[in-house]
């Protein structure tokens, strides 16, 4: 199959824009002609090729090898003012036409909520499949849509940003699971949210991000001392690691203050690491003299290795996740996970099974207890870690990604036409009459 894998910006570090980078390269590897389709910016910076794209006339630039291992497109964008923290596509309805007759696309996977990518596909989809019913010669092209989703939560967005993602949700979904032939699903939860929204239970496909085997091959071997030593991080420890960009939502702060709280416990050493954002300067601060706590910044995948490699326990008080790709790459690597358990969190990491619960994001006194219990319960914590192993080897990228391939397989083979709910066939029967009336 010909596949196009879309996502609003290509990232080295954020989740979204990772699985979406990852899809594409296993879809590739599997067989597939694969080409990822982005935006003119890399975390939010743009390309060195910007103002080439934006001069050209066909709306997009395609690179025939690229660092994500998969034929690259980048497609003329600009960074919204509103809804903020998104890029939007230039023309791309007209864009899809020209990448489907060129590139001959068979199917298209759309990532992400809040942007204007995933309603275009949708009028293009439908637009197709009603020149195909129309008698014309268009190849019907199979829509998947991945949303990501994180509810308009009061806690994180303030009601004027709220209302709009309320609004969003209300008036796109409906169009876009009328649509798709598929929808990829992090997690059940969020199978049950998008039914909630008005997705069909049995177009969902459970697609939780899917652990990268490749890295962990290709750096497993490798000895993690001198990452730690370069960090003058303690080898002799018991390492509770956070990894994620120093923001809020992530809550690194709850960390550093658990630090605190246990900074008598012997033979322990918390870990952070990550890109700084908005809560970094927070963070600095009260880490400052915290002897039982390093911040190593940004990692790179075979550090990320190291460092998964060496941890005792990973902990994320996160205030929203949808899945928590991090997560599962540490119960890949053995390490169980103290967790807020909010969002899909709850899901993927079974309390006192792969990890521990606590109450939300705020229950600091909880974590530090969950820590010290396994801390001082090696037996206990070494059950956790082979379980969350365990776990983790059922959502490798290679598995997950041919259960798609499969079912995506069996559509463009066995599916027959059938109209979208959006033109039924009393609105066609309108469409033929003004037609005929307006060539009579």
């Amino acid at each position: 199959m010909n596949i196009g894998v879309v996502m609003y910006q290509t990232s080295f570090t954020k989740g979204q824009e990772l699985v979406a980078q990852r899809m594409a390269r296993e879809l590739f590897k599997q067989g597939h002609k694969v080409y990822l389709i982005t935006g003119p910016y890399h975390d939010n910076k743009p390309i060195p090729e910007y103002n080439e794209i934006e001069r050209g006339v066909e709306g997009y630039l395609f690179f025939q090898k690229s660092e994500f291992q998969v034929p690259l497109i980048r497609v003329n964008g600009y960074v919204s003012t509103w809804p903020p923290r998104r890029i939007m596509f230039r023309n791309f309805l007209d864009v899809l036409r020209r990448l489907s007759d060129r590139f001959s696309l068979d199917v298209i996977i759309s990532h992400s909520t809040l942007w204007n990518g995933p309603e275009e596909i949708t009028k293009f989809v439908s637009w197709r499949r009603i020149l195909k019913h129309q008698g014309l010669d268009a190849d019907i092209v199979t829509h998947c849509y991945m949303p990501h989703y994180q509810p308009p939560d009061p806690v994180r967005y303030d009601i004027v940003e709220r209302t709009f993602r309320f609004t969003w949700n209300r008036m796109v979904f409906p169009q876009i699971h009328r649509t798709a032939n598929i929808i990829l699903c992090t997690t059940p939860i969020e199978k049950y949210q998008m039914i909630a929204s008005g997705a069909k239970a049995k177009r969902c496909h459970l697609y939780p991000g899917g652990v990268d085997e490749d890295v962990f091959q290709k750096y497993g071997s490798e000895d993690p001392e001198g990452f730690l030593e370069k960090h003058s991080v303690p080898a002799n420890s018991k390492l509770i690691t956070y990894m994620g960009t120093l923001e809020e939502r992530k809550n690194p702060l709850a960390v550093v203050r658990i630090s605190k709280m246990l900074r008598k416990l012997e033979d322990v050493h918390f870990v952070l690491a990550g890109h700084p954002s908005n809560q970094h300067e927070q963070v600095m601060k009260e880490a400052k003299g915290l002897h039982n706590l390093s911040y190593v910044g940004a990692i790179s995948e075979k550090d990320k290795v190291a460092l998964i490699r060496s941890s005792y326990v990973n902990i994320l008080l996160s205030r929203m996740e949808a899945l928590g790709l991090t997560q599962l790459e540490f119960m890949y690597g053995g390490v169980p996970i103290v967790s807020s358990a909010v969002g899909g969190q709850r899901w993927l990491i079974r309390d006192c099974v792969d990890g521990i619960h606590v109450r939300g994001p705020d229950d600091l006194k909880g974590a530090a207890k969950a820590v010290e219990i396994l801390v001082k319960n090696p037996t206990l914590r070494d059950e956790l870690a082979l379980n969350a192993k365990n776990r983790a080897k059922e959502f490798t990228l290679p598995k997950i990604t041919s259960d798609l391939s499969s079912r995506l397989m069996s559509l463009k083979t066995s599916q027959p036409f059938k109209f979208p709910i959006v033109f039924n066939r009393k609105m066609l029967k309108n469409f033929k009459s003004q037609e005929a009336h307006a060539f009579s």
